[in-house]
């Protein structure tokens, strides 16, 4: 690329967005550059190589698929695979002096007998079954709306009906789960959903907890959590590929450090390992932290983001062995696996948090992809049996592991040895004589903070959503409408930070395209 070109549309930052916004723009005869400040493609969905001499390609930050439409995979023609996991969820506990757990499968009579064997009766799962039939019936009325132009909070409500815009929009989801279940388990298992990256209780007043929850139970009109196979970076893998051969120009170590626009012209200026330069465009679209943003305009801050979660990435020989010989590890880990996510664990944690203390008993949630797909390990792990844990740890703000590098080395440790002792309370083994060793003699774990996530990919404050989620409806934060507008009209936000963002979804990117090739109809007509 010349040191002072010109293209129609320059998209900053090569994540999972920016490639879908680059293909569909691409595909639509625009001439479009990514710039990428990293040596590769994929943002925070990639697979790649966790532990030295091991042959395994982790998601070693984000890991499953929910929030993709599937119109985007037709529309782009890619070939990405996701597999459906039998199991929704285990959670262990201990009752009557008992190793128990409730088992939530697709198979309805067994998570029946389940709810049965854990709580006496049918009751709860009859409720459960309510007040799932009205999150679904949320699904199917707002997924769809997600690559549709922002609807209003009027015609949104209009769509869901009165009784389940209640229940999800209107009051504190800890109102509306304390009202629909009875036991403490099962309060925390649908809790959990509105805790993802989330700091908060469930009974704040500002929604919050509401809107992570929203957008963790619609995924697809099911809310159904897919295994992508191949891991994360089978994905964005393919969008780059589609971009490219759409006509799409991708560079990587490609900086972007400046945006100046006067609204009908933009200037981006990089920097690279050959030196400077600048590209003119229409539109430039930026797939990256509304702070990053920002930056890039010389404009203000807003209020800094926070993340809240410790990711963890493991290598096993074996899946552990259970306490509850009832049930198989193999099903336990399929799906969700919780720990310590009661209701009442996870709001003592929310406060012991926010009294600036580590979770005693910190919460978290485990999945084993390679039981879905194991085609992200090599063949001799496949035959040794081999499998991959990921843990999701809860209430975790980043502000626990401020004050430079030892202090986030000194509460990483400490806040993994505490997760890792309370998984094991529900095993019948340690997990450490089950982990397997790298190259080096070292333990295949690994751990990531806030913080930590903030180094490694800008991610504001490590939050994963970029900032709080909002609603999918027009606000005053979003007045716009696709919800990827900024205050200058041809620079629009394609990351996780734009209304609808959050999760590997492709939505913004897939809004902000729609957003410019509409602006080029409006000019001709």
């Amino acid at each position: 690329m010349s040191e002072h070109s010109s293209r129609d549309v320059v998209i900053v930052g090569g994540g999972h967005n920016g490639l879908v916004a680059a293909a569909y723009l691409a595909r639509a005869g625009k001439r479009v550059l990514v710039l990428e400040r990293l040596g590769r493609t994929g943002g925070a969905a990639i697979s790649a190589p966790a532990f030295p001499g091991m042959d395994a390609r982790l998601s070693r930050y984000s890991y499953l698929v929910s929030l993709l439409p599937r119109k985007i995979i037709e529309d782009l023609g890619l070939r990405f695979r996701v597999a459906k996991r039998s199991v929704s969820s285990y959670t262990p506990t201990e009752r009557g002096g008992r190793a128990t757990g409730l088992l939530v499968t697709r198979d309805q009579g067994r998570t029946r007998e389940s709810f049965a064997h854990l709580t006496g009766s049918d009751a709860e799962f009859e409720a459960w079954r309510r007040f799932y039939g009205a999150a679904a019936h949320v699904a199917e009325r707002v997924f769809p709306t997600l690559t549709e132009p922002l609807p209003s909070e009027g015609e949104l409500r209009e769509r869901v009906g009165g009784e389940a815009w209640s229940m999800f929009f209107e009051r504190p989801l800890g109102a509306t789960i304390e009202e629909a279940f009875a036991d403490d388990l099962v309060r925390g298992v649908v809790l959990t959903d509105a805790l993802i990256g989330t700091f908060a209780s469930a009974w704040d007043e500002d929604l919050r907890q509401n809107c992570t929850f929203l957008y963790h139970v619609i995924g697809g009109g099911t809310g159904d959590w897919d295994v992508p196979v191949g891991g994360m970076g089978a994905l964005t893998d393919e969008l780059a590929a589609a971009a490219r051969k759409a006509g799409a120009e991708i560079l990587t170590g490609h900086e972007v450090t400046r945006i100046a626009t006067d609204g009908s012209r933009a200037e981006v200026t990089y920097a690279s390992g050959g030196g400077s330069g600048t590209v003119e465009a229409a539109h430039v679209l930026v797939n990256a932290s509304p702070e990053a943003l920002a930056d890039l305009l010389g404009q203000e801050r807003r209020a800094a983001a926070e993340g809240a979660q410790l990711k963890v990435n493991m290598l096993l020989r074996r899946l552990p062995r259970l306490r509850d010989a009832e049930v198989d590890p193999r099903e336990a880990f399929a799906g969700t696996f919780h720990v310590s996510e009661t209701f009442e664990q996870l709001e003592s944690a929310y406060a012991e948090a926010k009294a600036g203390a580590l979770p005693s008993r910190p919460p978290s949630e485990i999945y084993c992809h390679t039981l879905s797909d194991s085609s992200i390990l090599g063949d001799d792990l496949v035959r040794e049996g081999y499998q991959t844990l990921t843990l999701f740890g809860l209430h975790a703000p980043a502000r626990l592991f401020e004050g430079g590098e030892d202090a986030n080395r000194e509460a990483r440790e400490r806040l993994l040895k505490d997760t890792i002792a309370q998984l094991d309370s529900y095993l019948d083994e340690p997990l450490a004589d089950c982990l397997a060793t790298d190259g080096n003699g070292n333990p295949c774990i690994e751990a990531k903070t806030p913080v930590d996530l903030e180094a490694d990919l800008r991610l504001p404050g490590g939050n994963i959503f970029h900032r709080d989620l909002a609603w999918p409806f027009r606000t005053e934060e979003a007045p716009g409408r696709w919800g990827v507008e900024t205050a200058h009209v041809n620079v629009l936000l394609c990351g996780a930070g734009a209304a609808r963002g959050g999760g590997v979804s492709g939505i913004p990117g897939h809004n902000a395209a729609m957003a410019v090739l509409e602006a080029g109809t409006s000019r001709r007509t």
